[in-house]
């Protein structure tokens, strides 16, 4: 037996000798990273620094799509696959979506924590380590869980950690350019276009068990779809908003706070119920997810900022 299956199954039976009590809380720890931390590029941008905002944004779609790539390239089957002896925790097994390798739980959490940590680590210290730790406990919890290998969480980290780096350095590079911030935008879409016609024509594994396909590789491709989407949105929206919104955070306003609760209350609302009611249902999974995307985050770098904008021009600054 593999020694990650053998390290799973080592966690399996301290989880199964505790009750599961501990299942909750790593859930909980894993959702967050996909569910919650997507959306803190939007308040960033809005209401608190707009070029950490656009950073945030370019290190998540960027991470998503090599992740994307990378997932769909490799084709690792998912622990339980791998071995009936895995039983992953609670609904794992229906919300776990995508290949296994690397893990996309851990890229996200690494993305955003760690785009935080670079933030922050002279300012707030405490805010650095705190998300430190948080980038640990979400690559321990697909292990704990029984959803993801040793190696799957440690490359999810790594590319991660890769990405910052090299999206801070080409930030430095490009900061002020506009016309290179074009070209670079506009190579960004050609790469879209690419991964498209790459992972819905190359070959993936064909495994049946009993006549039944042990993988559909059409479902495989979803959440890759919708990381083109998020990247496109980012692209398209970003020259709209640098060349005709252009967005200043208006600080100092007393409807800031409010403004931003309530365009992140529809970007959430948009991404959790009415994507999947319109564009999703009208063009399927795959083409509806990238739109539904898109969507989002033209919402998020162009239409939301220019509500607040329009608001906090007849609103008079408060007072300190």
């Amino acid at each position: 037996m593999d020694i990650d299956i053998q390290y799973l199954l080592l966690l399996q039976e301290f989880r199964f000798a505790t009750g599961g009590i501990f299942d909750e809380l790593f859930n909980a720890i894993s959702k967050l990273a996909v569910d919650i931390l997507p959306f803190l590029p939007y308040v960033v941008f809005w209401c608190v620094d707009k070029k950490w905002g656009y950073r945030f944004l370019s290190t998540l779609w960027c991470g998503e799509i090599l992740n994307g790539v990378i997932k769909l390239t490799v084709c690792a089957y998912r622990p339980w696959i791998r071995s009936e002896l895995i039983e992953p925790a609670g609904d794992s097994k229906v919300a776990a979506t995508g290949y296994s390798f690397p893990s996309g739980h851990t890229l996200c959490a690494t993305t955003m924590y760690g785009t935080t940590f670079v933030w922050q680590k002279d300012k707030r210290r405490w805010l650095a380590v705190l998300c430190g730790v948080l980038i640990l406990l979400t690559g321990f919890s697909r292990n704990f869980l029984g959803v993801h290998t040793p190696q799957d969480v440690i490359v999810g980290f790594l590319e991660s950690c890769l990405l910052i780096y090299v999206i801070g350095l080409v930030g430095k590079r490009i900061a002020g350019d506009e016309r290179l911030i074009d070209i670079l935008s506009l190579a960004g879409v050609f790469v879209v276009i690419a991964t498209l016609i790459y992972i819905t024509h190359k070959p993936y594994p064909m495994d049946y068990v009993n006549g039944e396909l042990l993988v559909d590789p059409a479902k495989m491709t979803k959440d890759c779809f919708f990381a083109c989407g998020g990247l496109l949105g980012l692209l398209t929206g970003s020259y709209i908003e640098r060349h005709y919104i252009h967005y200043e955070i208006p600080k100092g306003y007393d409807s800031l706070a409010i403004l931003s609760c309530i365009g992140l209350g529809i970007a959430l609302a948009w991404r959790q119920w009415f994507a999947g009611a319109t564009l999703v249902a009208a063009f399927g999974s795959h083409w509806g997810n990238l739109l539904s995307a898109t969507v989002m985050v033209i919402f998020a770098v162009v239409l939301w900022p220019a509500v607040i904008m329009k608001f906090h021009r007849d609103e008079s600054p408060a007072r300190p």
